[in-house]
């Protein structure tokens, strides 16, 4: 790998991989992100690179290994490219016998799942719902690219579209295209990146400018950034490269969570490679621009996903923020004007500038583009989905996710994170905007969607989120430190059936105490779990208070299980009591001592008869 010292050394690189490129060869694809390696995918690594080489097919099948694609329930996988051959749930016999097929141009019909059971292959992504009806600008590059290998990003025009900006050197046009292709920061917020860029590119400084990207991301049962960082690291550099063009920035910083190791691996190399290439550092290709990123890891801290925490993690402070103005792009990290963006918004930078502001505006309704959401809970099929603007939340749970996962129907779903509202089933036509979700008391957040099917209790999760907002305050303005407290001890009060009519005033009104007070983000949007579970689900909170009953059979305090006629004796509730609570003989109906029940729920979870009632 050598250094390129101007732009036609990096166009005709470019023209060299693309003209060298084999599209027609076999190539075998094993996505390897953290969900992969999870379930076994390096395992799947191994057998083939053993195969291929102990066989000398290295010139007739060739191995990518990846990051993640997407359809986490179905790892490890194995993607054969040209077709797009899909096989899920692969073990390494399963690997060896679609390296037999693949000699013989054939695929395997007959594939066991790595579970042992019976799976099928698709011939082609395209056949599997939850690939159909996706619009994958972003997440498709995963398929294609080894995040360890700079050229296969160069391959695929990686880099491209901001060789050709510098050569054009025409910072404000810059600025204008991004402006109309209407893209707002994915992180939560929605604000308009073109006019972020614009108020950074108006500061002077003499002494420099700061690009951040926040990695920090925090939310229960969300990883679309991780995913992004971990398979696709090099579109997240020509963004911000792109954008220190644009804005005159000459130092950049990417912020990422300790929690994601493979993803500070993979950004590594990256970083290191395009050092290497001349596309960061002094004096850029030979342009006299200079612009380098590096690489600082985070404690895990909730918090610092806000802007002004996350500079003063950056500068070895608590992450504490700070009131505004003045704002980051006036004075930010070490007193420079600093713009900050999340993952997502910096990897949406370069498809913008490689396909057109007006094509990427003509994608989504009402906002443009895509966004990614990491569909989970309790859904047929979980993983990462991305989406156009303005798709109903119904077509993501149903049509992509395949509805319910158990016998019961769903009852709501949680977008938006902790600080996220909860929306019932009967509002899952609503578009996925930002006002959107607004108007319905939630909000898009960074991206997290988890199912919640008719055995949730809304009580419960209201406490779930606000138990987890109350340990991750950072406590530097008294009205959330003491607010998110005092709701989560009125919620465990209610789950616990010591709740009053008083309790639910006394919430309404901390809530809005909290969304008007509070200094930051964090504290001001910690009450949306609990007033859009107040809306809509308030007969459960009455519930509760009134009958001391919990609908969902959730809450300890308030239920009760039993063992009803259709027992028939198997004994895996014994087996799987923890406190020996259940008694029986084999192949007779078994009892629960209440005494020593502790209400866990592990006998229902093993039950596949429904002989465990809950009351």
């Amino acid at each position: 790998m050598c250094r390129l010292n101007s732009i036609e050394n990096f166009t005709a690189l470019q023209e060299r991989l693309i003209a060298e490129s084999h599209p027609d060869t076999p190539t075998i694809v094993i996505p390897a992100g953290t969900c992969g390696q999870a379930s076994g995918a390096l395992n799947l690594v191994l057998t083939a690179q053993h195969e291929i080489l102990s066989r000398g097919l290295q010139n007739r099948i060739r191995l990518r290994v990846t990051g993640c694609h997407g359809f986490c329930e179905m790892e490890p996988s194995v993607l054969v490219e040209p077709k797009g051959t899909f096989y899920p749930k692969v073990d390494p016999a399963g690997m060896r016998r679609i390296i037999d097929a693949l000699l013989r141009n054939d695929v395997v019909q007959d594939l066991l799942m790595a579970d042992g059971s019976s799976g099928r292959n698709y011939e082609n992504l395209g056949d599997l719902p939850f690939f159909r009806y996706q619009n994958r600008l972003l997440l498709s590059q995963n398929e294609k690219i080894d995040p360890l290998e700079i050229t296969d990003y160069v391959k695929l025009g990686g880099y491209a579209a901001f060789v050709r900006l510098l050569e054009h050197n025409a910072p404000g046009e810059i600025i204008d295209e991004l402006k109309q292709s209407g893209l707002r920061g994915r992180g939560g917020a929605g604000f308009s990146t073109g006019m972020k860029w614009d108020f950074l590119a108006r500061e002077k400084n003499g002494k420099g400018k700061y690009l951040v990207c926040n990695a920090d991301e925090g939310d229960p049962g969300a990883y679309m950034d991780r995913s992004i960082l971990e398979g696709n690291p090099h579109s997240i550099i020509e963004g911000m490269l792109i954008g220190a063009l644009a804005t005159g920035a000459d130092k950049g910083i990417l912020y990422v969570r300790t929690e994601y190791p493979l993803a500070i691996k993979h950004l590594g190399t990256a970083l290191t490679q395009a050092r290497k290439f001349g596309l960061l550092g002094t004096n850029i290709l030979n342009t006299g621009i200079s612009f380098d990123i590096s690489l600082i890891k985070g404690a895990g801290a909730f918090v610092c996903g806000e802007e002004t925490a996350l500079m003063r993690s950056i500068e070895g402070r608590m992450g504490e923020p700070r009131q505004r103005p003045p704002f980051p792009v006036q004075k930010g990290i070490s007193s420079l004007p600093t713009l900050i963006n999340n993952v997502e918004t910096w990897a949406n930078i370069p498809v913008i500038f490689r396909i057109g502001a007006r094509e990427y505006a003509s994608t989504g309704t009402g906002d443009t583009g895509t966004k990614i959401f990491s569909l989970v809970g309790k859904i047929k099929h979980t993983g990462l989905v991305e989406v156009p603007m303005g798709t109903p939340v119904r077509e993501l749970i149903y049509t992509i996710g395949g509805g319910p996962s158990g016998k019961v129907g769903i009852k709501a779903v949680q977008t938006g994170g902790p600080s996220g509202g909860c929306i019932p089933a009967e509002l899952f036509d609503i578009p996925i905007s930002y006002e959107g979700l607004s108007r319905v008391g939630s909000i898009m957040g960074s991206g997290g969607m988890i199912v919640m099917d008719e055995n949730t209790c809304m009580i419960d999760v209201a406490r779930y989120f606000m138990k987890f907002l109350m340990d991750e305050s950072c406590g530097a303005c008294y009205v959330c430190r003491k607010g998110t407290q005092r709701m989560f001890e009125l919620l465990d009060d209610i789950a616990a059936g010591k709740g009053s009519l008083e309790h639910l005033d006394l919430l309404e009104e901390l809530s809005l105490t909290l969304k008007d007070a509070s200094m930051c983000g964090l504290g001001q949007t910690a009450p949306n779990p609990v007033l859009s579970t107040l809306r809509y689900f308030r007969n459960e909170y009455l519930e509760h208070i009134e009958h001391k009953r919990c609908p969902a059979g959730v809450c300890k305090e308030l239920i009760s299980f039993s063992i009803n006629e259709l027992c028939t004796g198997c004994m895996a509730c014994v087996k799987a009591c923890p406190e020996g609570a259940i008694t029986g003989e084999k192949k007779q109906r078994h009892s629960i001592d209440q005494d020593l029940c502790t209400r866990c729920g592990a006998c229902r979870s093993v039950c596949r008869f429904d002989a465990v009632d809950v009351q």
